[in-house]
């Protein structure tokens, strides 16, 4: 299983594959309940070489690897399912920790935190949690590249696209094109959150 370069020394890469597989027939065997003896007889090999082969000390062939896997209840297969999986980069913002942002012409009681950012020059989409609770304030329009998706979470709210308006309560959505004149039209029930979803198709312009 081991390459060697030129100078004879084990590649980098191959140290890493034998410490991975040295640990997953570690964690198998001791999940099950089994010693390095056990396994050592039902593989045929000394407990020494098992030992080996746990601690990264030494390269097996593929038909060892097999009976391990046979022995340990998983297929071959199994005991590379996990190796070199690309690291995650996923964005987690905890609740009330969203940045928040103002937009133009929005002031007072009606809030935007932004739920995911620094996401690189140009940016795919835009998710926001909006929260209105001063049924007084003037609201503007808004346009923008792209299209938007909007989920109620709380309260009712009359939200205006061109020349239609909506109701929108608890667990309606609303889809529309940004660049079309949006925004709320009319508080109904207070206080009022939901979630807002740009997606761009092409780089958003700075207000």
């Amino acid at each position: 299983m081991a390459e060697t370069t030129s100078n004879g020394a084990q590649s980098v890469t191959d140290h890493a594959l034998e410490r991975y597989i040295g640990n997953t027939i570690r964690e198998l065997r001791q999940k099950h309940g089994l010693t390095i003896a056990d396994v050592a007889e039902q593989v045929g090999i000394s407990r020494g070489m098992l030992s080996k082969i746990e601690n990264a000390q030494t390269a097996t062939s593929l038909e060892t690897l097999a009976k391990l896997a046979s022995a340990l209840g998983v297929s071959l297969a199994t005991l590379f399912r996990n190796y070199n999986i690309p690291a995650g980069s996923a964005q987690l913002v905890k609740r009330d920790e969203g940045m928040e942002v103002v937009r133009r012409g929005t002031k007072r009681g009606h809030t935007y935190h932004l739920l995911a950012y620094d996401q690189g020059p140009t940016k795919l989409f835009e998710p926001f949690l909006i929260t209105m609770d001063d049924a007084s304030e003037v609201f503007p329009t808004f346009e923008h590249p792209g299209t938007e998706f909007i989920y109620m979470l709380e309260g009712a709210i009359e939200y205006r696209h061109g020349q239609s308006t909506y109701r929108l309560n608890p667990g309606d959505s609303l889809t529309f094109r940004g660049d079309i004149p949006h925004g709320p039209e009319k508080l109904v029930a207070l206080p009022i959150r939901f979630l807002a979803i740009i997606y761009y198709s092409t780089l958003p312009t700075m207000e």
